[in-house]
C-alpha cells in the first residue's frame, strides 16, 4: 500500500510544465474514487503523454441536441463517474433553487446497456451514482431497476410528477460513448435557459459533495428509492392502445414481422407494444437480441446506416419469408424500416419517407374519429428544419397546422408543451434521422410505439393489397413527390468545420454567401448560427439563432432545399438536400437526377472534402 502512495505522491508532484494541466492532474487524482480511470490518469502521467491530458482534463463538456455525450474514460471531458457526479450536484442545486417542491417531486433516472470495462463504468453504474447523489441529499429518486428505452424516462417524469429525469445513454453512438439527458418537468427535454443555467451549476461544485456520492449500494438501503419499472411500464402500454386503429385485423394479419433491437434495450418492450396491439410477437434477430455493450454483430450501432447494419435482420427476414424489418437503435427511441420488394431485394425506408407514410397514417385514421372538419383547426404536426417538406404538404391541402423546429427532439418536445397549452393535439412529429412520435405520448422520439404503429400501418395496407412502398408512391401522387438525400462526413479536427463555415459566409467576398450551386441559382440563405435570413423583410431568421452549432440553408431557383449542418452528438458535418415536387408531377428519374447534382455540388463546392481532409460516408 506504502509504494502505492509513494507513487501517487510523486505524480502528484511531477510537473507537466503547463500550470494548468498540473492543476486538473492534481484535481482529478484528488476526486476521482473509481480505480479503473485513476489508473489511466496516472499512466498517462507517467508516460508524459501531456496532449492526451490536456484533451481530457482541460475542458468539460457541454450539453448539445442529446444533452452531455462524449467517450467514457478518464477526464473531465469525458463520461465516467467522477463526471456523472459532478453533472449530478449541479443538477440537484438548480432544480432545487428552481421548484420549491423539489424535495416532494424528486428525479427520475434510467440506463441503457452500454458499458466499458476498462474504465469500470457501464450505464447502469452512472445511474446509480446519480441516484446516489440525489439521495444523500435526501430527495426522492424514482430509479429503474433494469434497463429501459429512452422515452421511458420523460414519459415517467410526466407520469409520476417528477421534477427533472436523467437518462444516462448514448443512443446510437459507437460503443465507446456515453451520455446524460436530461428532462424538465414538461417530459421534454431541457433547453435554454435551463441548459445554459445547470452548466454554470455544475461549475459552481465541481468537488463531491461526500462519500455518499459514490455510494452504489444507497440506491438499495435508502427508502426514499422507488423502482418505477412496472408501474410505468403497465401505464405505458395500457396508453399505447390509444395509437391502435385496428386491432381486429392486427390479430388476423398474415404478414410476419423481424425485430431487430441492436443489442440495447427494445427486444421485450417491442414484444409487448406488438401483443397490446393483438399481434404476434414480431421474430428477433437471435445474435442482437440480448444486450451487448460491444455491438458485436455490426459494425455501428446505428439503424439508420441502412441496408450494411441490417444484414442479419435481412437474411432472417429471407429465411423466414417475412416481409417487414423493423429495426430499434440500442436505446429504442428510433426506428428503421425495411419491406421486401416485390422483385427482389429490400427497400430500406429513409427517415422522411417513413415519416411521408406515418404522417397519412396519423391522420388518416385521426380523421375518421373526427369528422368535423372544424377539429381540424386545433391539429398540428411538427418537424426539424433539415426534414422533408412532406407534411408541410399534407397541411396545405388538409388544413391542419405545420411548424418547423431547430433540429434536435428538445425542441419538438417542448414546442408540444407550448401548443397543449392552448388545447392543441400534434399527432405527428418527426426528425429525419428516423426518429418519430405517433401522438403526444411523450415528448420525445419513441422507437417502441412507432415500431407497432408501422406493423399495424403494414397490416392495415397489406389487407387493401397495397405494400408500404406502394402506399408511398400514393402519397406522392397525391401530395407530390418529395426526394431527398441526407448524408455526411467526418471531421476529426473542430478548427476545420469552423474554417470550412467562415469561408460560406464569405464566399463571394466579406459577408456575401455563394450565389450559385452546381450552376443553379441560390434564391435565399438562411444562418441559423448568425440569425440571418434573407428572405425576411428585415432579414432575420424566425427560428431561434443557434451560436454554438453550425447551420446555413439554401434555397435554389430550382425548387431544391439544402442545408449543411453540424451534428450536436458526433464529429460530423451533415448535409441534407430535397426537391419538393408539386402535386401531378411524376418524372421521379429526372427529380431525381437534379438533386445528385446539387448534392455533389453542395459536397464538392461548399464543403471541399478533399482539400479538408474530410472522410466520406461508408455506405
Amino acid at each position: 500500500m506504502k509504494v502505492n502512495g509513494d507513487l501517487n505522491a510523486n505524480l502528484r508532484c511531477q510537473s507537466t510544465g503547463d500550470p494548468q494541466l498540473d492543476k486538473a492532474v492534481h484535481q482529478w487524482l484528488n476526486w476521482d474514487k473509481n480505480r479503473w480511470t485513476r489508473a489511466q490518469v496516472e499512466s498517462l502521467v507517467a508516460a508524459g503523454q501531456w496532449d492526451d491530458l490536456r484533451s481530457r482534463l482541460c475542458g468539460r463538456m457541454s450539453f448539445g441536441t442529446a444533452g452531455l455525450r462524449a467517450p467514457m474514460g478518464a477526464g473531465f471531458s469525458r463520461i465516467n463517474d467522477l463526471t456523472v457526479i459532478q453533472s449530478t450536484q449541479g443538477l440537484f442545486s438548480y432544480l432545487s433553487r428552481y421548484f420549491a417542491d423539489f424535495s416532494s417531486r424528486g428525479v427520475v433516472v434510467g440506463f441503457d446497456t452500454r458499458g466499458q470495462e476498462e474504465s469500470g463504468c457501464s450505464s447502469q453504474r452512472l445511474a446509480r451514482l446519480t441516484a446516489a447523489v440525489i439521495l444523500s441529499r435526501d430527495v426522492p429518486v424514482h430509479l429503474f431497476s433494469t434497463f429501459v428505452p429512452t422515452p421511458y424516462v420523460p414519459y415517467a417524469v410526466k407520469k409520476l410528477g417528477a421534477a427533472a429525469g436523467v437518462m444516462i445513454t448514448a443512443s446510437h453512438n459507437p460503443k465507446e460513448d456515453n451520455g446524460y439527458k436530461v428532462y424538465w418537468c414538461n417530459g421534454a427535454q431541457i433547453s435554454s435557459p435551463h441548459d445554459k443555467e445547470v452548466l454554470q451549476s455544475i461549475e459552481e461544485q465541481l468537488e463531491p459533495w461526500s462519500a455518499s456520492c459514490w455510494d452504489e449500494e444507497l440506491v438499495e438501503s435508502c427508502s426514499l428509492r422507488t423502482d418505477p419499472l412496472t408501474q410505468i411500464n403497465s401505464c405505458y402500454m395500457d396508453e399505447l392502445t390509444s395509437l391502435c386503429f385496428h386491432r381486429d385485423l392486427n390479430s388476423s394479419c398474415p404478414l410476419k414481422f423481424i425485430h431487430s433491437s441492436f443489442h440495447g434495450v427494445g427486444h421485450v418492450f417491442v414484444q409487448q407494444a406488438f401483443q397490446t396491439f393483438g399481434f404476434a410477437p414480431p421474430i428477433p434477430v437471435p445474435e442482437q437480441k440480448d444486450p451487448d455493450p460491444n455491438f458485436s454483430s455490426v459494425r455501428c450501432p446505428n439503424p439508420e446506416e441502412g441496408e450494411s447494419v441490417l444484414e442479419l435482420s435481412l437474411l432472417l427476414a429471407e429465411r423466414e419469408d417475412a416481409r417487414i424489418v423493423l429495426a430499434t437503435d440500442p436505446d429504442a427511441d428510433r426506428l428503421a424500416v425495411a419491406e421486401k420488394s416485390d422483385g427482389c431485394g429490400w427497400k430500406v425506408f429513409t427517415g422522411n419517407e417513413l415519416a411521408a407514410l406515418l404522417g397519412w397514417w396519423m391522420f388518416f385514421n385521426w380523421k375518421e374519429n373526427h369528422p368535423d372538419p372544424a377539429d381540424t383547426q386545433r391539429v398540428y404536426m411538427l418537424a426539424t428544419t433539415v426534414s422533408s417538406k412532406i407534411l408541410q404538404a399534407f397541411a396545405r391541402i388538409e388544413g391542419f397546422h405545420f411548424e418547423e423546429t431547430l433540429p434536435g427532439f428538445k425542441w419538438i418536445g417542448n414546442r408540444m408543451h407550448e401548443l397543449s397549452k392552448t388545447g392543441n393535439t400534434v399527432i405527428f412529429a418527426f426528425e429525419e434521422s428516423i426518429g418519430f412520435l405517433c401522438g403526444s405520448m411523450v415528448s420525445e422520439k419513441d422507437g417502441v410505439s412507432s415500431a407497432a404503429v408501422v406493423a399495424e400501418m403494414a397490416a392495415y395496407l397489406h389487407n387493401k393489397n397495397l405494400s408500404l412502398n406502394q402506399q408511398l408512391h400514393n402519397i406522392y401522387q397525391t401530395y407530390g413527390y418529395h426526394v431527398s438525400k441526407t448524408s455526411y462526413v467526418i471531421c476529426n479536427d473542430p478548427p476545420t468545420i469552423q474554417k470550412i463555415f467562415g469561408r460560406i459566409r464569405n464566399f463571394d467576398g466579406e459577408g456575401s454567401y455563394p450565389k450559385t450551386c452546381g450552376g443553379v441559382r441560390i434564391v435565399h440563405v438562411r444562418d441559423v448560427t448568425t440569425g440571418y435570413d434573407s428572405s425576411q423583410a428585415d432579414l432575420r431568421s424566425v427560428l431561434p439563432v443557434s451560436r454554438n452549432s453550425q447551420m446555413i440553408t439554401f434555397a435554389l431557383q430550382n425548387g431544391v432545399v439544402a442545408t449543411l449542418r453540424t451534428s450536436g452528438t458526433e464529429p460530423k458535418i451533415k448535409y441534407y438536400t430535397e426537391f419538393c415536387a408539386t402535386p401531378g408531377k411524376s418524372e421521379v428519374s429526372s427529380l431525381e437526377e437534379e438533386l445528385r447534382k446539387v448534392t455533389a455540388a453542395l459536397l464538392d463546392e461548399f464543403l471541399e472534402p478533399e482539400r479538408n481532409n474530410l472522410i466520406r460516408r461508408f455506405v
